[in-house]
């Protein structure tokens, strides 16, 4: 299964608030060159909540037959509705995907019952294999690890993105499930701590802007090269932090466009990165090796 550098791709809009394929099309051919480990597209980072249904399916239709089976697609497909969850998810079942990635019921706030009940549900209709996503600082609820350690049972869910940033969180989940589960950090901060204590990878915002420094400080670290690792993640902790001075994704669509990717359009209720940030994340950029004018 998936391990690595998993990219939460940004969702590129054109000028007249249109998913922009052309531009889609130069970030899948990207990554790939850059060597990220696979995308996850229409999560948090794409702006899921924005889409309608009909953008969300095309999105992911079209991620496949862009990326042409030369890099692995994860289908964000999460909702806070269990129907619509599944709606969604068969929808884009025939896509090519190489699994889903679903995160917790936002705003609904179920309880550790409902998770269980609403992650068993999905994964039970469903053919593609299932990456649960706990995030509680968007959506309230927080998935305990007994939970997962039950959800761990299921033949078709294999593994979490778990994005609390909490070392003892991972070691928690680890003491509720079998080797075979799948860990991968939601929390660009703490990736090299998350893999040399047995984490399997990152869903990583950072990993729009360096691709191939994130994909290879993934691979140093779950070869054991800590040192190596933590050489790349000394010069990108500047750049975490400047990619969220403001909520995710203002700042990376920001970073994304002035590397000459994407347009920096983003949709309401989201708004234009504040430009007192602007020097701080041209210095990240500068000090992670992102030369703007050499990618623009």
């Amino acid at each position: 299964m998936f391990t690595g550098s998993l990219v939460a791709l940004v969702t590129p809009f054109d000028e007249h608030d249109r998913v922009d394929y052309v531009a889609l099309r130069r970030l899948i051919d990207f990554h790939v060159a850059e060597g990220s480990d696979g995308l996850v597209i229409a999560g948090t980072t794409g702006e899921a909540a924005t889409l309608s249904r009909n953008e969300h399916v095309e999105l992911i239709f079209r991620a496949v037959e862009l990326a042409a089976g030369r890099i692995p697609v994860i289908a964000g497909t999460g909702s806070n509705s269990t129907a619509q969850t599944i709606d969604l998810s068969l929808a884009v079942g025939d896509a090519g995907i190489d699994a889903y990635l679903l995160v917790v019921p936002y705003y609904n706030k179920p309880t550790q019952d409902g998770m269980l009940r609403h992650f068993q549900t999905v994964a039970d209709a469903v053919s593609k294999p299932v990456m649960l996503y706990n995030v509680p600082g968007r959506t309230v609820a927080d998935m305990l690890p007994a939970t997962v350690g039950k959800l761990a049972r299921h033949g078709n869910i294999f593994g979490i993105k778990e994005a609390t940033g909490n070392m003892q969180r991972l070691k928690d989940i680890q003491d509720c499930v079998d080797a075979e589960f799948r860990l991968y950090s939601g929390d660009d901060f703490t990736v090299l701590k998350f893999i040399e204590q047995g984490g399997h990878g990152v869903v990583t915002v950072s990993g729009n802007v360096v691709p191939a420094a994130m994909a290879r400080l993934c691979d140093l670290a779950g070869k054991g090269r800590l040192g190596a690792a933590k050489d790349i993640d000394d010069t990108l902790q500047p750049l975490n932090t400047a990619l969220f001075v403001e909520s995710n994704p203002i700042p990376v669509k920001w970073a994304v466009s002035q590397m000459g990717l994407i347009a920096p359009t983003l949709r309401l209720p989201l708004t234009e990165f504040s430009t007192q940030y602007h020097e701080q994340m041209r210095a990240a950029l500068a000090l992670a090796g992102v030369s703007l004018e050499d990618a623009a």
